[in-house]
């Protein structure tokens, strides 16, 4: 059985203060009831724990012991207080975010600083990833909340999933984009479903599932083989494989808006306006948000409607 904890803490003030006395002062009680609480530990563990010589109060082996084991504690402990009391009137703590890879480190740096200049007291985690595993950290109460990604065709409703609130923030165009040197050389201005299929395309799919949605979306068939030379788990190495002419990718079109406007990556437009993604705001049905985090949702939101952020993320095909 453990000793009692308050027996340990008194313990602790005699041996550091190596005074009955000092450690009454500091604990604000009598000394009395300090030795009585001594005198019970040493009954509790079996053991004595100070010899008195000439009015010096001399720890034994056993109190060396048990100090060793006491004082990472109470010095973590007390170390640890001064972060966990957080001011009620004011922002202050640790934010734990989620958020897509490549929206997440192009936004979320940008608004933790501006939010941080108002409220200095705000140290932020992100956590990069896709949706799934996003959702079960969030589920599990490794993060506060999530941005994730949401793929819409246009005009379908959001389903709601019974543990998360979902809240659009932001949409994404979802395009089929290739270089410029690959679109004058393979495309050449032919946007038809037979033309285009006979293309080599880049993938962050293990599968052409989203490939598929694309097609699907804009001719309502879905190929029955594409020429994939390049899968991969990152997006930013999918966009390389764009910018260096590998074949046509899909990509959102906020994350290569330099290269669209400058004509260097070139998107492949249909007679349909292309689908969205949103970068949605996803929390726990039953928690209350704290100070901090409503606070930073509400900059969140002010932030991604900034018109240089609201350009980017424009539609190309509007």
């Amino acid at each position: 059985m453990l000793p009692d904890f308050n027996r340990l803490k008194v313990f602790y003030y005699i041996y550091s203060l190596n005074s009955v006395v000092a450690a009454a002062r500091a604990l604000h009680i009598s000394q009395p009831a300090v030795s009585q609480q001594l005198q019970k530990l040493e009954a509790e563990i079996e053991a004595a724990l100070f010899i008195r010589l000439h009015k010096k109060l001399v720890p034994t082996d056993a109190a060396k012991r048990l100090f060793a084991m006491v004082q990472p504690f109470m010095e973590n402990l007390q170390e640890g207080m001064s972060t966990i009391r957080q001011p009620i009137d004011r922002p202050a703590g640790l934010l734990r975010i989620g958020a897509p890879r490549e929206f997440g480190k192009e936004y979320l740096p940008l608004l933790s600083h501006s939010f941080r200049q108002k409220y200095p007291d705000v140290q932020f985690t992100f956590h990069f990833d896709e949706t799934a595993p996003l959702l079960a950290l969030l589920r599990e109460g490794e993060i506060d909340f999530a941005l994730a990604d949401v793929f819409l065709p246009e005009g379908q409703a959001l389903e709601t999933p019974h543990l998360f609130s979902i809240e659009p923030l932001i949409s994404e165009e979802l395009i089929l984009a290739c270089s410029e040197a690959y679109y004058r050389e393979e495309v050449a201005g032919d946007h038809s479903f037979g033309h285009l299929v006979t293309k080599a395309f880049v993938c962050d799919e293990d599968e052409q599932v989203i490939l598929n949605q694309w097609f699907r979306h804009h001719f309502g068939k879905i190929p029955a083989r594409l020429n994939i030379v390049m899968t991969t788990n990152s997006h930013e190495s999918l966009i390389s494989g764009i910018r260096l002419g590998m074949g046509l990718g899909l990509t959102s079109a906020h994350l290569v808006f330099e290269e669209l406007s400058a004509g260097t990556v070139v998107p492949v437009a249909t007679t349909k306006k292309n689908a969205l993604c949103w970068i949605s705001l996803v929390q726990l049905l039953d928690k209350v948000p704290t100070l901090t985090e409503k606070s930073f949702i509400a900059h969140l939101k002010e932030g991604t409607q900034q018109p240089e952020i609201v350009q980017r993320f424009a539609r190309v095909s509007a």
